[in-house]
């Protein structure tokens, strides 16, 4: 029987609602996190996932790249933060990636999903998703 994943794309973008999709895939590196006594000291790999919400009115973007929600600011972002040192839990690290998420003002909404890659044996992976919506702006 094939494998039927249980977990599917978000389908974010939206021309009607002006909703842009940026996002980053699959980004793995190895982190301090973990509660555990075992998990002190030592590195772990863990994949991120993020997906941004970004207000779009439709404009040309005349090609430049202040024009946009850069992807690799993001990428920069979350490897600033595991630099910075031991998170005991991976909700922390989440919040932490969706308030850097959030300081760019055309950013409505993330979603960040964090899974530790060999926390059992037995198991894929465990994590966690969280989404976080921007404070309402005034323009």
């Amino acid at each position: 029987m094939p494998e039927r994943p249980n977990i599917h794309a978000l389908r974010i973008a939206d021309a009607a609602r002006g909703i842009r999709h940026v996002f980053v895939r699959d980004l793995e590196l190895d982190a301090e996190i973990g509660v555990h006594k075992h998990e002190k000291g030592r590195r772990q790999p863990i994949r991120i996932n993020v997906d941004l919400s970004v207000a779009d009115d439709g404009k040309p973007l005349s090609d430049r790249l202040a024009n946009v929600v850069d992807y690799e600011r993001v990428v920069d972002g979350i490897r600033k933060i595991i630099a910075t040192g031991h998170v005991k839990l991976v909700e922390s690290l989440a919040d932490r990636i969706a308030a850097l998420c959030l300081e760019d003002r055309r950013v409505d909404k993330v979603r960040v999903r964090i899974e530790k890659l060999k926390a059992f044996a037995d198991a894929r992976s465990v994590g966690v998703e969280i989404e976080r919506e921007a404070p309402r702006r005034r323009t």
